[in-house]
């Protein structure tokens, strides 16, 4: 249960590493504590249903907030129209791949609701996502088992490592932007 709750919350956009709650378990799983079929289906349902959570948080206010207060961090309404075309078109790659991907996992089911991703679509390229993220690190607890530690640092700083490239693309957009502006 406390797997399926850390996980749903992760999904959820609440700062949880799904990489030591995963890694964890399968150390647990390791040492028999644990089933490590239950652990990756407890992860992987928590995956899906925070992320929905999110998703309809993304749906049902989403839109409304970046037209209201994004004018303070430099997005416009046209950045919306063009966002929500390109997530039409390439939405359901963006989210397989995004769940995929530490960090960016965590937040792309807010695009996927603003971006009005039918949730049917959403909830299968989620749990298509999904899985393999969590078998993976269930996985790599469980082959280190005792050695979780060490591994789970390392699990954390390449998370880490794609937290920074992910915070420069987005400090070049917002020069970019700025450097827009005051050209015009």
């Amino acid at each position: 249960m406390a797997i399926f709750l850390l996980m749903t919350a992760e999904s959820a956009c609440i700062p949880i590493p799904s990489e030591l709650i995963m890694t964890f378990a399968g150390a647990l799983a390791a040492t028999g504590k644990l089933s490590f079929a239950g652990a990756v289906v407890a992860g992987s349902l928590g995956n899906v249903v925070g992320s929905y959570v999110a998703w309809i948080v993304g749906r049902t206010g989403g839109r409304a907030a970046v037209i209201r207060f994004g004018r303070y961090v430099w997005l416009k309404e046209e950045d919306l129209h063009r966002a929500e075309r390109w997530f039409a078109t390439k939405g359901d790659r963006a989210v397989l791949i995004g769940r995929l991907l530490p960090v960016v996992r965590t937040f792309i089911s807010l695009p996927a609701g603003i971006g009005e991703m039918p949730p049917t679509r959403f909830g299968v390229y989620t749990a298509l996502g999904s899985v393999p993220f969590v078998l993976a690190l269930t996985a790599i607890g469980y082959a280190l088992g005792s050695n979780f530690n060490t591994a789970a640092k390392v699990v954390q700083y390449a998370g880490y490592l794609i937290a920074v490239i992910i915070v420069a693309l987005v400090v070049a957009f917002y020069v970019r932007r700025s450097k827009q502006r005051e050209a015009s």
